[in-house]
């Protein structure tokens, strides 16, 4: 009998804890920024519940912990379809400016427009300048937008309202860099710290949501 009960609660703690690693853990909780720290120029703003972007080019940070396979969710929408923004995942060391982030670790692109650069390399769920958009599935401005970022061991993948934008393993061939902005070429770690990025003051972002789960 007492056999019987330990397996029974073995298998109850394994479920609860299978559960758990499905949640949605929230990064931003709506209120203030504890838990990010700002990296370079601008700020973020917390405005009526919402993240704000506000000048640049900086970022905010997530130091607490690295982060590998996981789907980290942002939900977001733009002042308008030419706002610049994006989302760093994969950067191996806390960055002493955002440029480090850039370089050294992979920008998930959000920018609709052209104002910047445009074109499939640089457009909203691509691995800025280095994955070509299998897709152009951001909403109107105003609109809510999910971005799901998968990090897979080597392998990200990117979908933007539930349509995919990039898949992408580490090794894959990538495009030379041809404009001295665009990130360095090179492998990324498997897990890394993740950050927002606030670009300039004519891009302004709002996200209502910055989460993660377990991708098993």
């Amino acid at each position: 009998m007492k056999r019987h009960f330990l397996f029974l609660f073995i298998f109850i703690f394994l479920i609860v804890c299978s559960c758990q690693d499905q949640k949605w853990h929230q990064l931003f909780n709506g209120k203030d920024l504890t838990g990010w720290e700002q990296v370079g120029p601008g700020e973020f703003v917390v405005e009526n519940g919402l993240l704000k972007t506000v000048g640049g080019m900086g970022m905010i940070l997530y130091p607490a912990e690295k982060f590998g396979n996981v789907i980290i969710r942002v939900v977001y929408t733009v002042k308008d379809n030419d706002c610049n923004a994006g989302v760093f995942i994969r950067i191996p060391d806390k960055p002493s400016d955002e440029w480090e982030a850039v370089n050294r670790g992979y920008e998930v692109q959000i920018d609709n427009g052209t104002r910047h650069v445009g074109g499939d390399y640089h457009c909203t769920g691509v691995l800025y300048s280095l994955t070509k958009a299998k897709a152009h599935p951001q909403k109107n401005a105003g609109e809510w937008n999910t971005m799901e970022i998968t990090l897979d061991g080597p392998r990200t993948i990117v979908y933007v309202n539930n349509e995919l934008v990039t898949d992408f393993t580490e090794g894959d061939e990538v495009p030379p860099k041809t404009r001295d902005f665009e990130p360095d070429r090179g492998p990324r770690p498997l897990s890394g710290y993740i950050g927002l990025q606030n670009h300039d003051d004519l891009s302004v972002v709002y996200y209502k949501e910055v989460s993660y789960r377990s991708v098993k």
